[in-house]
């Protein structure tokens, strides 16, 4: 959000002044009923909520004062799913975040100890709201509610995934209430609490805003919740994404290059947003994707792998040119360019605030839904010939350009289909789980760029520190 770190100023303030190092990894910092004092009315109650989207949005590493101690929210997470696929890697073999493509993530990896702990920060700032949401007028309590209730479950819904059981927690607790803290609580538990949360926000947001939770977000993400169980519930998660087609508030992009550049766009259902050059509302993953000239002073993050090039050149049409680019040897992402960018160039440039992008992060849009609706209807299957399957399926080709009609649709067809439309959003992870093809693909993936990878590296370790604050309560990923 544009304006949150302003208006919650007070209250991060008031959470962690007094927060050490192992405090602030901590999923509950102690100081958090530090806030007792602040909540007086609902203005006070909604920059509450605001606070909520900033702990998802993330400090910006590259803001000096800020270097050391720091949750980045989302802006790591291409190293957790990008990295982890087919599709990118790090440009270079230094550094923690190199880890990740070679599948050699350990306990003690800087950048999935701050993502865990970010999501956590949104879990807790989540849980203080509702603690205090009775200062809010009555008018409104219903959908600060329903607002803190998704977010905490869209940070649960990452968590749950990319770490397995995790600790549940839907209250404000005290600090030393270690059980409630870091009791690991099992998967289908986790998910029964995601899905009462979305089915709440689902009757009682609407779609007056894109860059805060709504009715379609709630429903976009239940339906993909819904995909996700170990046992999938097909037909809600088919029911949602229609109820979203039907509704006609959401289209797709005529022009592929829009959906990243025109931001809030017909396509977005929901976005996290930033600010171009603010130290203290901008993201840096955008100049961290570059390596040709280092924009960033990074090694080079998300470059594209020579399977993915072939996917786009078979499969990609016109999204091709807008998704990626050729320096050299070095295939680079240009979904997210910062603003001033000129790819023309050699050596290309970008621009004035590469370390201060403003682009924002998709969190869903409509093409995945679309394409979500077809997996839907597949229902597990191998293949569909299913009207209104070919109908979503169609639309998101057409808008590429692809010039073949299709008239069946193969779970092979859905999954590269996905690739390629949703490569560099941090999509490809989730998709290889949910279709059941993880082990097959990364395993085929590592053989062939000469990495070593096994089923027990779909779960990422539990941080070390948190298990040492816990004081061995909370448990580890096997292999690790």
């Amino acid at each position: 959000m544009k304006h949150i770190k302003y208006i919650i100023f007070a209250v991060t303030v008031s959470v962690f002044v007094s927060c050490d190092t192992e405090e602030f990894l901590n999923p509950l910092p102690d100081t958090a009923v530090a806030v007792d004092g602040f909540f007086q009315s609902d203005a006070d109650v909604l920059s509450g909520v605001y606070g909520i989207y900033d702990a998802l949005q993330g400090v910006n590493s590259n803001t000096e004062s800020n270097i050391g101690d720091f949750n980045r929210g989302v802006q790591f997470e291409h190293l957790l799913t990008e990295h982890r696929t087919d599709n990118t890697r790090n440009a270079t073999l230094e550094g923690s975040k190199a880890d990740f493509h070679r599948y050699v993530v350990n306990a003690n990896n800087v950048e999935s100890e701050d993502y865990y702990a970010s999501m956590y920060e949104v879990v807790f700032r989540a849980n203080n709201i509702l603690d205090f949401i009775d200062v809010a007028d009555e008018g409104n309590q219903a959908r600060y509610t329903a607002e803190a209730k998704f977010l905490r479950t869209y940070a649960y819904f990452k968590l749950v995934r990319m770490f397995g059981a995790v600790p549940l927690v839907t209250s404000v607790v005290g600090p030393t209430d270690n059980e409630a803290l870091f009791t690991r609580i099992p998967e289908a538990q986790v998910y029964d609490q995601i899905i009462a949360d979305l089915e709440e926000a689902v009757t009682v947001l609407d779609n007056s805003s894109k860059s805060r939770a709504s009715k379609a977000a709630a429903q976009g993400i239940l339906a993909k919740v819904y995909l996700s169980l170990e046992s999938p519930d097909y037909s809600a998660a088919q029911q949602l994404c229609e109820s979203i087609i039907n509704s006609g508030s959401f289209s797709l992009e005529s022009n592929f290059h829009d959906v990243f550049y025109s931001e809030l766009n017909d396509e977005i259902i929901f976005a996290v947003q930033y600010q171009t050059g603010n130290s203290s509302e901008s993201q840096s993953f955008s100049s961290e994707f570059t390596s040709s000239t280092r924009a960033g002073s990074e090694d080079g993050q998300n470059i594209v792998n020579e399977n993915l090039v072939l996917d786009f050149a078979a499969f990609g049409g016109n999204r091709t040119a807008e998704s990626y680019i050729t320096f050299g040897t070095s295939n680079e992402v240009i979904k997210f360019l910062p603003e001033g960018s000129d790819i023309t160039t050699t050596p290309p440039s970008y621009g004035a605030s590469a370390r201060d992008a403003g682009n924002d992060y998709i969190a869903l849009r409509y093409a995945d839904v679309l394409l979500m609706h077809v997996e839907a209807i597949m229902a597990g299957g191998a293949s569909t010939t299913s009207s209104a399957a070919i109908a979503s399926f169609q639309a998101v080709r057409d808008r590429a350009g692809l010039p073949a009609t299709v008239s069946t649709i193969t779970k092979e067809d859905l999954l590269v289909e996905r690739r390629v439309e949703l490569a560099f959003e941090n999509q490809r992870w989730f998709d290889l789980l949910r279709f059941g093809v993880a082990e097959s693909v990364l395993s085929a993936h590592s053989a062939e760029m000469g990495y070593v990878f096994d089923a027990r590296k779909l779960l990422l370790p539990i941080p070390a520190r948190e298990i040492n604050i816990s004081g061995g309560l909370l448990t580890q990923n096997p292999g690790y």
